[in-house]
């Protein structure tokens, strides 16, 4: 779930203590400083007794919650411009060192979508490219980088919004590609890196070769149980996009479109935008819980597989202490360089095509 503020209040607590998530997600509306962001998710730690992901969208360029704290991030497009592999996995490395100093353990990057024109105005500089293999390359490269940071991180937006024309946070997107385009393209990078993450996330967007009712990936028992878990394999965390955008509640009430993205096989989901949604939605699923004994049995199952992540994630154990001044001097000196040789190498590349 997100939250409103910037420091622990009595609210707050009472509202995590209630409901127990299973993490906790920061905007760059909850960060004031490193060592604020730092405290803010000590407080929160502190209430839940069981190991938390504590979360940031951290992919750089556009979506840089760290910006203002810490000095820019280059682009995952201006990163993989250079094509430089050992850069790729630096990318990773010193955002994830950067999200690790702050508190967090999980970064909800990077981004799987291919970069075709149809989703150019929306996705931007977010995608590396149109080509599936090129797009394994530098995930696999970004991965490690975290990996190494010590930082879970996650495959999106499943199954593509490479060919989505519109912004599924305030509508739905119809995905108009045949199935063989979709597996032989949109999926591959899942198929070929799935096991390699953590968590995948789902999207807001509704793929009619598939489903032709339009339901959205996100709440669709054939993508997220019959494609995602048994026709790939994936073994990892299923999330479910935001509950708060727009692209699912043109589908569905929040409460319901929660309900039904754990009918479909979603082990977790978000709840990102309006903090009285995150007891709504707790209070539906128990409700619907305590009506339906097969649906109970399917909570059980979505919280034993996330207790049984949490458990053998050594990322979650290990806490970076409080940042220093000298830790976030390097930081910020090591994102500039890598914004700096970014620039560079991409020039160089340019100029000798």
């Amino acid at each position: 779930m997100g939250f409103n503020g910037t420091e622990m209040s009595a609210h707050l607590a009472k509202l995590l203590t209630e409901i127990k998530p299973g993490g906790i997600i920061l905007f760059a509306r909850n960060i004031n400083t490193p060592q604020q962001t730092w405290k803010l998710l000590r407080d929160v730690r502190r209430l839940i007794s069981t190991p938390m992901f504590l979360c940031v969208d951290m992919e750089g360029g556009k979506v840089d919650r760290f910006r203002d704290v810490l000095g820019p991030s280059p682009a995952a497009a201006d990163v993989f411009a250079s094509g430089d592999r050992k850069l790729f996995r630096r990318h990773g490395r010193v955002i994830g060192d950067a999200v690790k100093a702050l508190g967090f353990n999980t970064d909800f990057a990077p981004v799987f979508d291919l970069g075709l024109e149809d989703s150019r105005s929306v996705l931007t500089s977010r995608t590396v490219s149109a080509t599936p293999k090129d797009i394994i390359v530098y995930a696999r490269e970004f991965l490690r980088g975290l990996k190494d940071a010590g930082v879970l991180g996650c495959g999106k937006h499943f199954p593509g919004l490479g060919a989505a024309n519109l912004d599924s946070h305030h509508e739905l997107p119809l995905v108009k590609r045949a199935w063989k385009q979709l597996w032989a393209e949109d999926l591959l990078p899942y198929r070929k890196l799935g096991n390699s993450v953590p968590f995948v996330m789902v999207a807001h967007a509704a793929y009619p070769a598939v489903t032709p009712d339009k339901t959205p990936a996100s709440l669709s028992k054939k993508w997220m149980s019959g494609i995602l878990r048994d026709k790939i394999g994936y073994r990892g965390l299923i999330l479910s996009d935001d509950l708060d955008m727009g692209g699912v509640l043109a589908a569905a009430p929040i409460e319901q479109a929660a309900i039904q993205t754990i009918r479909g096989g979603a082990d977790m989901f978000l709840v990102c935008q309006q903090e009285e949604n995150a007891p709504r939605t707790f209070e539906a699923i128990v409700r619907a819980a305590e009506k339906d004994r097969n649906f109970a049995r399917r909570v059980e199952q979505c919280c034993d597989h996330v207790l049984a992540v949490k458990k053998k994630r050594k990322e979650l154990k290990k806490i970076a202490p409080v940042p220093s001044e000298k830790i976030l001097s390097r930081l910020r000196r090591e994102l500039w360089e890598l914004g700096e040789r970014t620039r560079m190498e991409a020039a160089a590349r340019g100029a000798g095509a």
